[in-house]
């Protein structure tokens, strides 16, 4: 049986690959430039925002407060009026990409993490190919699975979803592959 002190230079060693390659597909490959379109009169809309004074997190519209108020005629009326959706906003200020990289650094050591964990109780064999399966498998539905509510809950189209699948793919096969390649 392997312990997870064993497994520590695969956990950092794979969270650094999987780095790599999200730099890789999100800042050279052009897949991701379609996702995201801007708003019409754009100006009004986050002058009425900041009139209104909407705080950051996450908000949905119309808003209700229960599931009782979602089948009254009022709230049925406002979402057939539209528009309907949900909208997160940040915190005021320029994106921070060095905090938001080292939160998914930091997720990535937590996903390594995870899938060396469930390796320590499954992995008694150290052929490559045995290693690469699981570790692989763990490590691609720690990055691809978690996205797939965003599409059926809050209507983020499926083309997006499915290119971060594939992303939970490419990182999951990274995993698997450093993993199996300091393991066997």
């Amino acid at each position: 049986m392997v312990s997870l002190m064993d497994l520590w230079l695969p956990i950092l060693l794979s969270a650094a690959g999987v780095f790599v390659v999200s730099t890789i597909l999100h800042m050279v490959l052009p897949y991701y430039r379609s996702d995201h379109s801007t708003l019409n009169d754009e100006e009004s809309i986050l002058e009425a925002l900041r009139r209104a004074g909407v705080s950051p997190g996450e908000h949905m519209f119309p808003g209700c407060g229960s599931m009782k108020e979602m089948g009254s005629p009022e709230y049925v009326e406002k979402c057939k009026r539209g528009p309907v959706g949900w909208m997160t906003i940040l915190p005021n200020g320029v994106w921070n990409m060095g905090k938001g990289l080292t939160q998914w650094f930091l997720f990535s050591i937590l996903v390594s993490f995870c899938t060396a964990y469930v390796a320590t109780f499954a992995l008694r064999a150290d052929d490559f190919s045995s290693v690469f399966r699981l570790t692989g498998t763990v490590a691609f539905m720690g990055y691809a699975l978690g996205v797939i509510p965003n599409s059926i809950w809050k209507g983020v189209a499926w083309s997006t979803t499915l290119k971060f699948v594939f992303d939970g793919l490419c990182y999951g096969l990274t995993t698997g592959l450093i993993f199996a390649w300091l393991h066997s």
